[in-house]
C-alpha cells in the first residue's frame, strides 16, 4: 500500500550518499516537480503542515518550484499540542503559502462516541486504532480539500506526502493515512540529508531541528521505534552498527512487509 517506488525522484544519476549536496539535491526535486506538473498538467499541492521538518521542508521545496500562490498547507489538529500549530504558521511565514486550520477533534470525538455503540473496549485494545485513525482522518482532509481547491480554482491539486527513507524502511508510517498522496519527494532522502536540504532552504532552525515526534502519542519518533534514525541509515547503507540494534530494525522492516505491498490475486 506504500507507495515506495511509484513516483521517485528518477534521474539521480549522480546521487552520492558518501558526498551529500543538498543544494545538487535541491535543484534536482524541484526539476523533478516542475516536470511531473507539466507532464500531467496540474496546478498546485496540498500537504499537511505538522509542525516538524519533514513537511516543512517539502512545503518549501514546492514554493520553490512551483511559487508559493500554488502550495496550500492546512494544519489538522485532533486532540494535538497547540505548539505543533505555532510551528506550522512559522513555516508559513517564512515561505509565503497560504496555511488553513481545519480542527478534526469534533470529528474524532464524534467517531468515538459512535463506537462506544458497538461495545466496551479497554484502553490497550483501542490504542493503536486510535492512533492510526488521527493520519486517517488527517489523509482524508487533504484529499477532500484538494479536490475542493481544484473546483473552486479551476485547476488540479494533488497532495503532497512528506515520509523520507528512514520512516519507510522500518515502516513507521500508517497504512491508509501518511501511506497515501499523490507525490512524494522526500522518499529516497535519510533524516539527515532531510535537514541539510531544510538548512539550504532557510528552514528555520527551530523547525528543522525539532525533534521528530507523531504529535499523537507523546513521545518522541525515536522513542516509539526504540532505535535512532541516525542508527537506520547507517544500517541502510551497510555501516556497521551494534548487533542489538541491527537486530531491532531488521524485526521493524520484517514486521512492516505487509505495509509495502498490497496482494493481489
Amino acid at each position: 500500500m506504500k507507495r515506495l517506488t511509484v513516483l521517485k525522484i528518477s534521474d539521480i544519476e549522480d546521487w552520492e550518499i558518501q558526498a551529500f549536496n543538498p543544494e545538487k539535491v535541491t535543484d534536482k526535486i524541484i526539476e523533478f516537480i516542475r516536470k511531473y506538473y507539466k507532464n500531467n498538467n496540474l496546478t498546485g499541492v496540498v500537504l499537511g503542515i505538522s509542525g516538524g521538518k519533514d513537511s516543512a521542508v517539502v512545503a518549501a521545496l514546492f514554493c520553490k518550484a512551483l511559487g508559493p500562490e500554488n502550495v496550500v498547507g492546512f494544519t489538522l489538529p485532533c486532540h494535538s499540542m497547540s505548539s505543533d500549530r505555532a510551528d506550522a504558521i512559522i513555516v508559513s511565514e517564512t515561505f509565503g503559502f497560504e496555511l488553513y486550520n481545519f480542527d478534526l477533534t469534533p470529528v474524532y470525538d464524534a467517531w468515538m462516541k459512535e463506537l462506544s455503540k458497538l461495545g466496551d473496549f479497554t484502553e490497550e485494545e483501542l490504542k493503536n486504532s486510535e492512533i492510526n485513525l488521527k493520519p486517517r482522518l488527517r489523509m482524508a482532509s487533504n484529499y477532500f480539500f484538494g479536490a475542493l481547491l481544484s473546483a473552486r480554482r479551476k485547476g488540479t491539486y494533488i497532495v503532497a506526502g512528506t515520509s523520507n527513507k528512514c520512516e519507510n524502511y522500518v515502516g513507521y508510517f500508517t497504512k491508509g493515512g501518511d501511506s497515501v498522496y499523490d507525490i512524494g519527494v522526500l522518499n529516497n532522502l535519510t533524516v539527515d540529508e532531510v535537514i541539510a536540504i531544510g538548512e539550504y532552504l532557510g528552514v528555520p532552525d527551530e523547525i528543522i531541528h525539532k525533534t521528530p515526534s507523531d504529535g499523537l502519542s507523546g513521545m518522541s519518533d525515536e522513542e516509539k521505534l526504540g532505535v535512532s534514525y541516525k542508527d537506520i541509515a547507517s544500517f541502510m547503507n551497510g555501516e556497521n552498527v551494534d548487533e542489538r540494534v541491527s537486530r531491532k530494525i531488521r524485526r521493524l522492516h520484517s514486521n512492516a512487509a505487509h505495509k509495502f505491498y498490497t496482494p493481489i490475486y
